[in-house]
């Protein structure tokens, strides 16, 4: 705007200027000088002209100006409204993660949201029939899932109750002291939940020489083998293995493409055994089938006899008809 007012300065001054030196010409001008009066009559009109034609840029400019400050302000506010809503979902965002903080502290509470998510990814990508909740195991051991693999490997268990307290400490540790101290207590904790698993949830001829541990977070599942390599190195060589989400989701395919391929091996055995029932119909069908075409043959061939038999009757009964029977001479019958 001050750009606009100093051009409108610029251009007005010297118009005005020169109005003024035109008008004191003609007051001071000899009366007798109609050519003179002409000739500053036509300057006077041809400022006024420009003057005119000046205004009119000028008005043009403000408006072009009103129209782009306008256009900038309607930006702005549509830029200031993605920018609160940005704000208002960051507020959101806050709010979810103190809430999941908040969850994650205290321990029953996680150990439901670890369970709830176990479960649903079991219920995604497995059959009803492949998996158990809360099954109890023969030594009274009742584990969180039981996925029913066919030996080998086996069924499998699955423990989702890992100790997170020394991995939150190890994380919000403010110095080295009390971080080497969290990160000595997680690997306690580690091989503490290792031995029990290993334990209770094996059970040679019940269960897979393994069993899986849980673990809600990739977060945790990355720390744990980068600080505790060979601890987890360790479990596996127990039989117990330790899965994120995003690992165990993994791990649930192969499975439930172990299961389908093992459905489609019986489903294979019990349609073997079909066909091998139907060959043993066809084979009771064909011999029934000659015993009847057997059968059919002697019914012919008796039907053939007794044609013969029936044709030498009536052969006998046409000649016995055609012999004409003559009284004999008395002296005949007499001898006879």
């Amino acid at each position: 705007m001050d750009d606009i007012t100093d051009w409108v300065l610029a251009v007005l001054v010297p118009l005005a200027a020169a109005l003024a030196g035109a008008l004191l010409m003609l007051a001071f001008r000899p009366r007798g000088d109609a050519r003179l009066a002409e000739r500053l009559d036509a300057l006077a009109a041809r400022m006024d002209e420009a003057a005119a034609a000046q205004q009119d840029r000028l008005h043009r400019t403000l408006a072009e100006n009103a129209e782009r400050a306008q256009d900038s302000a309607r930006r702005i506010h549509e830029r200031l409204a993605v920018i609160d809503a940005a704000r208002g979902n960051l507020e959101a965002l806050s709010g979810q993660v103190n809430s999941l903080a908040a969850l994650l502290g205290n321990k029953q509470a996680r150990g439901a949201f670890g369970e709830v998510q176990l479960r649903d990814m079991l219920a995604d990508r497995l059959p009803a029939e492949g998996w158990a909740w809360q099954h109890t195991l023969a030594n009274g051991t009742r584990c969180d899932a039981l996925i029913r693999l066919p030996f080998p490997p086996g069924p499998i268990a699955i423990d989702s109750k890992f100790p997170l307290e020394a991995w939150q400490a190890l994380r919000t540790a403010p110095d080295d002291g009390m971080r080497e101290a969290a990160r000595k207590r997680l690997a306690t904790d580690i091989r503490r939940h290792v031995e029990d698993v290993a334990s209770k949830y094996v059970c040679p001829g019940e269960t897979a020489e393994g069993a899986l541990i849980f673990l809600p977070s990739e977060a945790l599942h990355a720390d744990l083998h980068a600080l505790h390599g060979g601890l987890v190195a360790e479990a596996a060589r127990r039989g117990v293995y330790l899965v994120s989400p995003g690992t165990l989701w993994a791990v649930l395919g192969a499975m439930r493409a172990l299961m389908r391929d093992v459905r489609l091996k019986a489903e294979a055995a019990a349609l073997r055994r079909e066909v091998a029932k139907l060959a043993e119909e066809a084979l009771r069908l064909d011999r029934r089938v000659a015993n009847l075409r057997r059968h059919h043959a002697e019914s012919q061939s008796d039907m053939d006899q007794i044609l013969l038999t029936t044709q030498k009757i009536l052969s006998t009964a046409a000649r016995i008809e055609a012999v004409e029977m003559e009284p004999q001479p008395a002296g005949r019958r007499a001898a006879e």
